[in-house]
């Protein structure tokens, strides 16, 4: 990797690894509950289901994102786990979140109903286990797993600024970017990968040239893609 740029990646990062740059996003809300854990007023399946649901409604404008993420939780009385466990959601064939239906949020709400019956969290779970197991969606070892990636980050990540580093058995040098269309076009533009498909291969391509700089972190260059769409709109 060019010096320059890899001295440029490593300030963007520094300086967009910031609570502040953060206030309108979906990682408020289990920034919340971790606060919450912290100080004893709620579990960390209250985190995880937290983060989980606020990934999956990740998609859009931030503003928009923000807004039905708030709703959802005004559903769930601010007690996501207890939510979950009571078996009785709102499940309407009416938008939560663009094409995401109440009934969507309310089929996600039951396998994790099953899922914590038999585990205190969702950490030991793979990709393909949440994506099929909790999403509902079909088997695809190709997809980038993009809401699962972004969850997995907000909750290994550990360095006390943006991240939460609530799980405890999972090691942040084994994250994914979280790869959709517009970190894509970011990570080309900085030349970061030549492949044209949005799947996991480019995913890892991506993570391996941030690996170059921060080995041990790799998604912190999530932060330094979020500074080139700063610095260069």
């Amino acid at each position: 990797m060019d010096v320059h740029l890899k001295e440029t990646l490593m300030g963007w990062a520094e300086e967009y690894n910031d609570p502040r740059y953060f206030q309108e996003d979906p990682i408020v809300f289990p920034t919340g509950f971790a606060r919450k854990y912290e100080a004893g007023q709620a579990s960390l399946a209250d985190v995880e289901i937290s983060a989980l649901l606020s990934a999956h409604l990740a998609w859009g404008r931030r503003a928009m994102i923000v807004r039905d993420c708030g709703r959802m939780f005004d559903e769930m009385c601010w007690r996501p786990y207890d939510y979950v466990m009571s078996g009785d959601y709102r499940n309407e064939a009416v938008s939560l979140h663009r094409t995401v239906k109440w009934s969507e949020f309310a089929a996600i709400c039951s396998r994790l109903k099953v899922i914590y019956e038999k585990n205190g969290s969702i950490e030991g779970l793979s990709d393909a286990q949440i994506r099929t197991g909790i999403f509902g969606q079909k088997e695809d070892r190709k997809a980038p797993n993009k809401k699962i990636s972004m969850m997995r980050r907000w909750l290994v990540r550990d360095d006390g600024k943006v991240d939460l580093g609530v799980w405890k058995s999972s090691d942040k040098k084994d994250l994914i970017l979280p790869l959709d269309v517009h970190v894509y076009d970011q990570a080309t533009a900085l030349g970061l990968t030549a492949r044209r498909p949005k799947d996991l291969t480019t995913a890892m391509e991506i993570t391996d040239a941030f690996r170059e700089i921060w080995p041990e972190d790799p998604c912190k260059g999530d932060f330094a893609l979020f500074g080139y769409g700063v610095n260069n709109r």
